[in-house]
């Protein structure tokens, strides 16, 4: 996966946004306001940030070399795994659990303006 095929899986979702809301570098994918994915735009390598589920978090950094805690995040709920190093459909799978998680935590207003918006 690169970083073009990052952005069109991620804006493909329901109510994603991407935006470069720490510096010129940080690309942030948001959904309903609330971030699920971030990455260096200009890294060598595509490495992802990702939240994850605090037990499957631990499990994926014990089995999986490339996956490591993510720096400058919650080190219990967000993993960072390098792309160049997994399979696309690993990758979109912890995108999916990424983007579920965060859409889980949203208030019911925002999950039925969620609900509401077409797809495309």
């Amino acid at each position: 996966m690169n970083l073009e095929v990052l952005q069109a899986y991620c804006l493909a979702k329901k109510g994603v946004t991407e935006e470069l809301p720490f510096d010129e570098d940080t690309l942030v994918f948001k959904v309903m306001g609330k971030m699920f994915a971030l990455t260096s735009i200009s890294a060598e390598r595509l490495q992802v940030s990702l939240k994850c589920n605090p037990d499957r978090s631990v499990a994926l950094r014990d089995e999986y070399d490339f996956v490591v805690s993510a720096w400058h995040m919650n080190k219990k709920h967000w993993n960072t795994v390098d792309f160049s190093r997994c399979s696309d459909a690993f990758a979109k799978e912890l995108i999916e659990h990424s983007y579920a998680l965060v859409v889980a935590g949203l208030t019911k207003k925002q999950r039925l303006e969620l609900d509401a918006l077409s797809e495309d």
